[in-house]
């Protein structure tokens, strides 16, 4: 059988539980493990270079966060993400966002303010090269910056936990047309409200933002579905 999943690097200060949990939900974030799929905790263990009990822990986080299911004398399984997964997840994600981007009003400093606008700058140069794994990696440190701007790691941790949940189909919604040139001026708008320091502005802005890649993913998955 071809190994799927890559061998665990020893030479990170994090505990070995974490590490696994992280190599999990990136090979479910990329396709590597597919939605349906059966994890079996010795497969794993073996493709890693660890054992069980480290991928057990991370198989039980990763349950909580939503990625897995287990399911009583069958299994543990790759999560199915369904309609209203995603409209829970941006129901609650959409109200963090809203009160993250606020905070971010009163508390970035000049330099995230600079970093977003040079994250804009790059993300244009990757739409015009239709450089779509780009684009989403850019779109991930444009929505970190706005985070940490907010001075609230708790807040932080919450929204992405839920932002983790959605990345495996986001490129759904990224490759509907006209959405990187939509997603790119709801950017700047919310990048002009925060650098403004105004609050009203900027939470609306970010509630548009939300709303709207909520609305394209699912109608990107309604119509993957009637092809």
């Amino acid at each position: 059988m071809k190994r799927k999943l890559e061998p665990i690097r020893l030479d990170s200060y994090k505990p070995l539980r974490e590490l696994v949990c992280e190599n999990l939900r990136d090979a479910i974030n990329k396709g590597v493990l597919s939605p349906g799929e059966r994890l079996m905790e010795i497969q794993i263990a073996e493709e890693m270079g660890v054992s069980r009990t480290p991928v057990r822990e991370a198989i039980r986080k990763l349950e909580l966060e939503g990625f897995v299911v287990m399911i009583p004398r069958r299994g543990t399984y790759v999560a199915n993400i369904s309609i209203k997964d995603i409209n829970e997840v941006y129901e609650i994600r959409t109200a963090l966002d809203i009160l993250a981007g606020g905070l971010a009003a009163e508390r970035i400093n000049d330099e995230e303010i600079e970093e977003m606008r040079q994250l804009l700058v790059l993300t244009e140069k990757y739409i015009d090269e239709k450089n779509l794994n780009k684009i989403i990696e850019i779109d991930s440190k444009f929505h970190d910056v706005l985070y940490t701007a907010s001075r609230n790691e708790r807040l932080v941790n919450i929204i992405n936990n839920l932002r983790e949940q959605i990345t495996s189909i986001r490129g759904q919604s990224m490759n509907y047309p006209g959405r990187l040139a939509d997603t790119l001026n709801e950017h700047r708008e919310i990048v002009e409200s925060i650098a403004a320091r105004d609050i009203d502005r900027a939470q609306e802005a970010v509630r548009v933002h939300l709303e709207n890649a909520e609305q394209t993913l699912l109608q990107a998955i309604d119509e993957g579905e009637k092809i």
